[in-house]
């Protein structure tokens, strides 16, 4: 496929995506906070022109073409921004959910004091998540991965409570000590090969340095690895993720499914296969330890969620244990398996976000916030009941939900690799999924909430859901279609996407171009 005219060797389009958030993030924070009208067309503007730029350059560079635009930072050291498959892969699902996460955020915050702020950060984190899949070399991925770290901070302790600060503290502390783990490694490894530019299958000096060195090359990965794995919440790492739950609901889908962990798990894929190489990674013997810290954190995530009664923090120690399947992929040193974790790395998004916006909707509509209160409310709420259903089957890996293709190739992975142990884990993980999923879908669906025992929460518009009509409104009380839609249309796309994996630029079928080229022939 010859790349289209308009998308050249150097290209603004590499920048784009970058600068337009950025200028959203600058517009908003000048609007007056009780200027929702112009705030709100900025921000659903900014979105959808952003994600299709993105979707339009996919043809071009899976055709072969490679916008880039780099600038000079240090001696010897470039800024570089580079469009390339995996960047897109990234980047798309970020376009998509932030998208998504503005309707549903505009609606949350609806009434609320300090809007503009909120905005403005939440678009300063999309930017430097942008920055994040669009980095080409290591020096602009640490850039835009301490910037995320700062702009995440605000969003956090947004609701300015005393736990919310409490856990804002805790997440800097973890969040700081890791990138400066990353620093000291990026900084060690540049100051011995030179600028680290990401290409598909690793860097030829690193290799060097390896077949040289190898013990250094050891530490610098344990190094940048154990600074990633904060952020990407392996454990022992991820304790301030549970804690981050006292956020708000568009906030909290922010961190598990577009921005933090995935930034961190998207930096160990960097790491292990376009810095390294899996293969000299491998030779190093660095990949199997990875692959126990995932495969333990799999299980350790599911034990801890199955544990849990608030909802959120059930979600929150789901994500500890589904985003390690990513890192599981890469670990296994096998084509099929790396194209599993990186398929699991956009399917996880989709569902856990709809997790994420349905338990906001149950909070905010009916002030449910526990496992335990959601008996019955599939009668009352059945559109957001629906939607968490498909993102909970999902998560188990029922097809043909997103979470059962990339489940089904990262098994494949395990098997095709040397360690067939893997699918034990994959098999203990699927039975804890069902363990904390399938009691709470069942719950909703087919226990009756006891007499009396009604929801005491208000809609998000400071009415009671129960006003006006109170026969029929005790039986519905769905939120406004800006808070609902997000969630049926995240749902909605984790089915599709499971449905049309073979399809031409499927995330299945992204994620299998770029580890072919990861394993080249």
């Amino acid at each position: 496929m010859t790349p289209p005219s308009w998308v050249g060797e150097s290209s603004v389009l590499a920048v784009a995506p970058l600068v337009l958030s950025a200028l959203v993030a600058v517009v908003v924070f000048l609007i007056p906070d009780p200027r929702t009208r112009p705030r709100t067309a900025v921000n659903v503007t900014g979105a959808a022109v952003k994600l299709l730029i993105v979707a339009a350059l996919v043809p071009a560079v899976v055709g072969g073409a490679r916008p880039e635009w780099r600038s000079a930072l240090l001696p010897g050291v470039d800024l570089i921004l580079r469009v390339e498959p995996l960047s897109l892969l990234f980047a798309g699902l970020s376009s998509l959910l932030w998208l998504l996460t503005t309707i549903y955020a505009i609606g949350y915050l609806e009434g609320r004091p300090h809007r503009a702020r909120f905005f403005g950060f939440f678009s300063l984190c999309v930017t430097a998540t942008v920055g994040i899949s669009f980095s080409g070399n290591l020096v602009t991925f640490l850039l835009f991965f301490e910037l995320l770290t700062l702009v995440t901070y605000p969003l956090i302790v947004h609701n300015g409570t005393a736990a919310a600060f409490a856990s804002g503290r805790l997440y800097l502390r973890y969040a700081l000590s890791g990138g400066l783990a990353v620093l000291m490694g990026v900084a060690w490894l540049t100051a011995l090969v030179g600028d680290v530019e990401f290409a598909p299958g690793g860097v030829a000096a690193v290799a060097e340095l390896a077949a040289t060195d190898p013990a250094t090359a050891t530490a610098i990965f344990a190094l940048i690895a154990c600074g990633l794995g904060v952020k990407a919440a392996l454990f022992p790492l991820h304790g301030w993720l549970p804690r981050a739950m006292v956020a708000p609901a568009p906030v909290s889908a922010l961190l598990h499914a577009v921005a933090v962990v995935k930034a961190g798990v998207f930096g160990l894929v960097r790491l292990v296969d376009d810095v390294y190489g899996v293969r000299v990674a491998d030779e190093l013997g660095v990949l199997l330890p990875l692959l126990v810290v995932a495969s333990f954190t799999v299980i350790y995530g599911s034990v801890r969620a199955l544990m849990q009664d608030d909802l959120k923090k059930r979600l929150a120690y789901s994500t500890v244990s589904q985003v390690s399947y990513v890192t599981i992929g890469i670990a296994l040193v096998s084509e099929v398996g790396t194209a599993g974790g990186l398929t699991h790395l956009v399917h996880q998004g989709l569902m856990k976000i709809t997790l994420f916006f349905c338990a906001g909707l149950f909070a905010e509509v009916l002030g449910v916030k526990t496992v335990s209160g959601l008996a019955g409310l599939g009668r009352r709420m059945p559109w957001t009941c629906a939607a968490f259903t498909v993102g909970a089957f999902g998560m188990i890996g029922l097809p043909p939900i997103a979470g059962f293709v990339s489940k089904w190739q990262l098994g494949l992975g395990a098997l095709d690799s040397d360690h067939a142990w893997v699918v034990g884990i994959f098999v203990a993980s699927a039975l804890l999924n069902s363990a904390y999923f399938l009691p709470l879908v069942y719950s909703m669906w087919f226990v009756e909430r006891p007499d009396g025992d009604e929801p005491d929460g208000g809609r998000p518009d400071g009415g009671h859901p129960d006003e006006g009509a109170p026969g029929r409104a005790r039986r519905r009380a769905e939120a406004p279609p800006a808070l609902l839609l997000p969630a049926v249309l995240t749902a909605a796309a984790s089915l599709i996407v499971g449905i049309i994996a073979a399809a031409p630029y499927s995330p299945m079928a992204m994620a299998t171009f770029i580890a072919r080229g990861v394993f080249p022939s």
